[in-house]
């Protein structure tokens, strides 16, 4: 099975960033956009209400392979603070080593 390559999977038909899964194939100007976006961030911090609708009405599906309570913690974190639903997936828990696997869309 021939794998796709990253940029293929992270852009849409526009070049526009979809998925970010890795920084391989991502030129600089897409990756000057998400820096100068979590830039307008930073002041959220210091709101007494961290929460902004960037994400209202999304589902955010954190899949970890490896148990890292700090990382989950910190990825849930930041998805309710843009007002996303948020589903954690350990893999090493889940049904898959048994053979069962869901797709979520």
């Amino acid at each position: 099975m021939m794998r796709s390559e990253p940029r293929a999977l992270q852009l849409n038909e526009h070049g526009q960033l979809k998925h970010f899964l890795t920084l391989d194939g991502l030129d600089k100007t897409i990756l000057t956009e998400i820096l100068d976006r979590a830039d307008s961030f930073l002041s959220m911090g210091e709101q007494s209400v961290k929460k902004v609708p960037l994400l209202r009405g999304k589902t955010v599906v954190n899949l970890f392979f490896e148990n890292s309570t700090r990382t989950r913690t910190t990825f849930e974190l930041a998805a309710k603070r843009l007002s996303a639903d948020v589903i954690n997936l350990n893999i090493e828990t889940s049904a898959t080593s048994k053979g069962n696997l869901c797709w979520i869309r």
